[in-house]
């Protein structure tokens, strides 16, 4: 049946889901103006509309050594490589340190799938950074992480996400994911894990009480199907587990990679998939922009797409800076950008919940 605007934009307003036929339609309108109004209207259903928040972490990328050979990822180096780095358990701790005493909490602890780092390196150096500074977050390892150590120390899956949070994981990132369509996969990093495996991991976490974030990046080889497609698989997962407190994407950035694109996704298609993004997953409250990427002005533009979340203040970052853009700023950089995009500035956890300074942090991540 032919999609009439109309109804499929009253259908948006009263709060119904839409299906991957109509998130098509929309990506296609030609006004996007349109697109941000039904962005934001979701928006508003799901969170306080006049609050942005933001987190302060680093980004810690323990090593770069990685036998998958990603064509998008141009950080990577193969086992054996001169370039090739294991960061020091010291150094290590030394940047989580650094990180709190610069006011962060969150620790993204991402690298490669490194063939000599078995459950048992994890085991210990979470066990350390717990001990040393119990007030760091561990947002870390990504589904592909965690499926290559569970096969290599020959574990189930749930059996290694459990070690890994008796040992200090708090939660997990949505990394890893890229598109969540097996033809996608074998082109740009085939000897990854699969859309299943991908999807059951944040699955097992989550049946143990643990929580993740989801995330997109488009631009390459994926047809626009192909992203909303992603965007169901999330949601569907969603719908029956409720692992994802929140959903962030952003454009590859081919500067430095083996994959190469006619064209760089441009700021416009940013924000048409930002807000398809919002209007599609109605069941995952926060929308985070990729500032990293797009850096202020098209950030401040993102929050009237849809988002509601400013992302991490980074005070380190590897992967993106290896790959091409990277915008690192302060935390009062954020809160005027956020004032002068017309909202208030709202520093957050990892959990999503606005901190009050005065109040010590909980370790409130409860394995059930």
């Amino acid at each position: 049946m032919p999609i009439h605007k109309q109804e499929l934009f009253n259908k948006i307003i009263q709060g119904h889901r839409i299906n991957q036929e109509e998130a098509l339609y929309l990506y296609n309108l030609d006004n996007p103006q349109e697109l941000a109004f039904l962005a934001n209207h979701r928006r508003n259903e799901l969170t306080p509309s006049n609050i942005v928040t933001y987190v302060i972490g680093r980004i810690l990328n323990y090593t770069n050594v990685c036998w998958v050979s990603c064509k998008f990822c141009s950080f990577y180096r193969p086992p054996g490589h001169e370039e090739g780095y294991l960061h020091s358990d010291e150094l290590i701790l030394e940047k989580v340190k650094d990180t709190l005493e610069k006011g962060g909490r969150e620790i993204l602890f991402q690298g490669g799938l490194n063939p000599k780092l078995k459950i048992d390196y994890f085991e210990n150096l979470f066990r350390k950074i717990k001990k040393e500074y119990p007030d760091a977050i561990l947002h870390a390892l990504s589904p592909t992480e965690i499926n290559y150590i569970a096969h290599i120390s020959k574990l189930s899956l749930k059996e290694c996400i459990k070690k890994l949070y008796e040992a200090g994981l708090h939660s997990i990132p949505g990394a890893g994911g890229e598109i969540l369509v097996d033809r996608v996969r074998k082109i740009i990093a085939p000897y990854k894990d699969t859309t299943e495996e991908w999807l059951e991991c944040m699955q097992s976490a989550s049946e143990l009480g643990i929580k993740s974030t989801a995330s997109m990046m488009f631009g390459h080889v994926e047809t626009i199907e192909e992203r909303i497609h992603h965007l169901d698989n999330i949601r569907s997962l969603q719908d029956s587990h409720e692992p994802f407190r929140a959903f962030i994407c952003w454009p590859y950035q081919p500067e430095g990679a083996e994959l190469i694109v006619q064209k760089k996704s441009s700021a416009l298609d940013y924000l048409k998939t930002l807000a398809l993004s919002r209007i599609y997953l109605d069941n995952i409250k926060n929308l985070q922009v990729s500032f990293l990427t797009q850096g202020p002005k098209i950030a401040q533009l993102g929050l009237s797409y849809g988002a509601n979340d400013l992302g991490s203040i980074m005070i380190e970052e590897s992967v993106v800076s290896a790959e091409g853009s990277k915008h690192i700023t302060t935390a009062e950089e954020y809160e005027r950008l956020i004032i002068n995009a017309g909202y208030t500035p709202k520093k957050r956890n990892t959990r999503y919940e606005i901190l009050d300074e005065n109040v010590p942090l909980q370790r409130d991540f409860n394995l059930v």
